[in-house]
């Protein structure tokens, strides 16, 4: 039982640490995840990297193929395409159901997110405060579901919003801090519709650039 719960617990730090080197940009989407190496790197045995690797599977950050590896999840084209259809769905469900549970302060600090999403000056601070701001818009929705759709799909998508900052000009940057405020706003206003349609728009916008840019899915 100790052993077990032993190698959960180192299941779940490396687990962790891959999770950071992913969403950074460390490791890439399609490059291989060599467990020996992860063993040694974490000083484990295989079981907890095994666990380790699959909690990311569950969490779309990896994918694993029986008798051959594992790998950063990678989406080609028209997998993306689907993906942010399907974010654009669900994730103007998840904000109409959570703005009538989000508290004061939490509106509070969506409005601070979305003043240090426009002063970002770097790809890796604008992805981290913009995953904060979106995720935080969903936090009051209260199916759990929801909330695991929602986070797998900004897991695999992450590498591809780090496309779009890297390639965001000064008018591109300009709107996307735009809705951010008007996000806000309609948080404000308890306005479900507005707020439902803006976040559509948002993730539309990102994929239709995105699209247009077929070299990063080589």
């Amino acid at each position: 039982m100790k052993d077990e719960k032993a190698a959960g617990a180192t299941g779940r730090r490396i687990a962790q640490q891959l999770r950071q080197d992913i969403l950074e940009g460390a490791l890439r989407p399609g490059e291989r995840i060599g467990q020996e190496e992860l063993a040694e790197r974490f000083n484990a045995s295989r079981i907890p990297v095994r666990e380790g690797l699959k909690l990311l599977e569950a969490e779309g950050l990896v994918a694993i193929v029986p008798n051959a590896g594992a790998w950063v999840a990678k989406l080609d084209a028209f997998e993306f395409d689907q993906t942010y259809k399907l974010r654009e769905q669900v994730e103007s469900l998840a904000i109409r159901e959570s703005i009538d549970h989000l508290s004061s302060s939490q509106v509070e600090r969506l409005r601070e997110l979305a003043e240090e999403i426009a002063a970002a000056t770097d790809v890796e601070t604008f992805l981290r405060v913009d995953r904060e701001f979106h995720l935080l818009t969903y936090a009051g929705a209260e199916f759990s579901l929801l909330h695991d759709l929602v986070l797998r799909f900004w897991n695999s998508t992450q590498h591809y919003r780090r496309a779009f900052a890297q390639g965001l000009d000064l008018d591109r940057q300009w709107a996307t801090d735009a809705e951010h405020r008007l996000i806000v706003d309609s948080i404000v206003r308890k306005d479900h519709e507005a707020a439902a349609s803006l976040v559509r728009g948002h993730i539309r916008r990102t994929r239709l650039n995105l699209a247009s840019r077929p070299e990063i899915f080589a």
